[in-house]
């Protein structure tokens, strides 16, 4: 789009290092790894990998939102800090000392985790043995009551109005996962949207030219895998049983639900 074209990705090779902005070589490096240059020229690379773990080497910025006490922009070395000391020793906790719920540990991409696997140390190896990412290490702490469905939902929405349409399997598959999604949270779902959601992932997953197919697949299995039994709730309870329809109606929870959704997904997270 900075060339007056439409905003859409290119097969690659040729790598932007070689051919990149009109045609000529164009280096593109995140803030962070510029920020960690003048570190590594002054004091040498081994010096910046030694502040981490032999297979997980220097800092990394943590970038934390969502529903914690003190969310913010935290540096610690790879592999010598686990998700429960992020959250509950440097992040102040839980706003409201309520219970958590899941945490998206490294960006609106990566697969959620659940409570139990909250001494993860974070750096990229131990993520991947959960089953999720460090990625850029953009930490959303997601507390009860939200609803797991409606935070999917919105993401889910995200990466729909994203995709620039050039590849198929994104453009039709995130429309139709905010479909399916939407279904089963305003109580229309049926038991086989949730293989369907598996499926649409699947074709989605690796058969794009940018990995915007993939972010938006990964969250969505990652839901089905930690957190089905609430979706199956949606579907047998026709209804978000969070939001007063069935289970928990008139309880406490129900009444603060749409509220603290709201705060997790538009003012206090990056989602």
């Amino acid at each position: 789009s900075l060339e007056g074209k439409p905003g859409q990705p290119r097969l690659k090779p040729p790598f932007p290092a070689v051919q990149g902005l009109f045609g000529q070589p164009t280096i593109i490096n995140n803030v962070e790894t510029i920020v960690n240059v003048p570190i590594i020229l002054e004091h040498g690379g081994d010096y910046f990998h030694s502040w981490g773990t032999p297979k997980n080497g220097g800092t990394k910025v943590f970038g934390v939102s969502g529903h914690v006490k003190r969310p913010g922009i935290y540096e610690f070395p790879l592999g010598k800090v686990t998700m429960r000391e992020l959250i509950y020793d440097h992040c102040g906790g839980i706003l409201d000392d309520r219970p958590l719920k899941a945490i998206v540990p490294g960006g609106a991409s990566c697969p959620v985790i659940d409570p139990t696997e909250l001494d993860v140390i974070l750096d990229f190896d131990s993520l991947k043995a959960v089953g999720s990412m460090l990625g850029t290490a953009g930490a959303i702490v997601i507390a009860e009551p939200t609803c797991i469905v409606q935070a999917l939902l919105r993401l889910s929405s995200f990466y729909q109005h994203e995709s620039c349409g050039q590849c198929t399997p994104c453009r039709e598959g995130t429309g139709w996962v905010v479909r399916i999604l939407r279904a089963i949270e305003e109580g229309r779902g049926r038991p086989e949207h949730l293989t369907m959601l598996e499926t649409i992932c699947g074709q989605m997953e690796g058969n794009t030219i940018c990995a915007h197919g993939d972010a938006a697949a990964w969250p969505v299995q990652g839901v089905l895998k930690k957190f089905r039994p609430e979706v199956e709730a949606h579907i047998t309870g026709k209804g978000c049983p969070y939001h007063g329809r069935q289970g928990h109606a008139g309880s406490e929870w129900t009444t603060k639900a749409q509220s603290w959704a709201d705060q997790t997904l538009k003012g206090g997270a990056s989602w």
